[in-house]
């Protein structure tokens, strides 16, 4: 929260490679490291014990249900108001629409807009036509590898979690196309695809907490060009909207986080 920036965009489960290969934004790209390695720890590092009343939260994670009442200005749960229940997710240009909105309402306040994608669940062609072949009854894509019960191999599965990617980027220029500030693209942690632990070498899938692995906490810190700063100040906090609980334990499950 310290760090140069007007627009933060989180890209959930963005591995640094994986950015590295995929993306055409404009700007300079540099490699940090995550202080957590799933999004629970991620949010609870940067966000807990202080207050961040110059910054309004924009999310897609359910996790940001969670984090304390007061913890920013105000908090756009976009997972409560735009889920897509065919996709089990939210949609990137939902993120974008609501994130160019509080941008618009809050002109003095720094935007965070935290997109689920590349994450799990896949919304592109690739991984809608597996997703369609039958991956239920096993858990999400990564337990399904760890288990050696994918219908798939992971090669396919590393393109439809490239393909979330490239869906998302869109809605990224859209927000810095629209938005005034300097915008900065990251991601809370990576994602293993099949890479081996130590000290016992056994492959490893998903984003299990507590793992400090190179491709789990190593993540792009991508700054874009700058057009103009925004000027910020911190006022008390708006009151937050109530939730469905039990839909957030729903969709936390969906995304595999249960």
């Amino acid at each position: 929260m310290g760090a140069d920036w007007d627009i933060l965009i989180i890209l959930d489960g963005c591995r640094f490679d994986l950015f590295e290969e995929e993306s055409t934004l404009y700007g300079e790209t540099q490699r940090v490291v995550s202080a957590g390695s799933e999004s629970r720890e991620f949010m609870q590092s940067h966000f807990t014990g202080r207050n961040h009343y110059d910054t309004v939260y924009v999310s897609a994670n359910p996790y940001t249900n969670e984090l304390a009442a007061d913890a920013f200005h105000d908090v756009r749960n976009v997972y409560d108001t735009h889920w897509d229940d065919d996709l089990e997710t939210v949609h990137p240009e939902s993120v974008s629409k609501v994130a160019c909105n509080a941008a618009e309402m809050y002109p003095n306040k720094r935007i965070i807009a935290h997109f689920m994608q590349p994450h799990y669940p896949f919304i592109g062609e690739t991984g809608q036509s597996f997703e369609a072949g039958g991956m239920t009854g096993g858990g999400d894509v990564w337990t399904l590898l760890q288990n050696r019960r994918c219908p798939v191999d992971e090669k396919t599965v590393w393109e439809a979690y490239a393909e979330n990617y490239r869906l998302t980027e869109p809605s990224v220029h859209r927000i810095q196309n629209h938005v005034k500030g300097k915008v900065v693209v990251t991601a809370d942690h990576g994602n293993l695809v099949g890479e081996r632990l130590s000290p016992i070498p056994v492959k490893c899938y998903g984003h299990p907490g507590g793992i400090r692995h190179p491709n789990l906490v190593t993540v792009p810190w991508h700054e874009m060009p700058v057009n103009t700063h925004r000027e910020t100040q911190s006022d008390p906090p708006k009151e937050r909207s109530k939730v469905d609980e039990e839909g957030v334990e729903e969709q936390l499950e969906a995304l595999g986080y249960r």
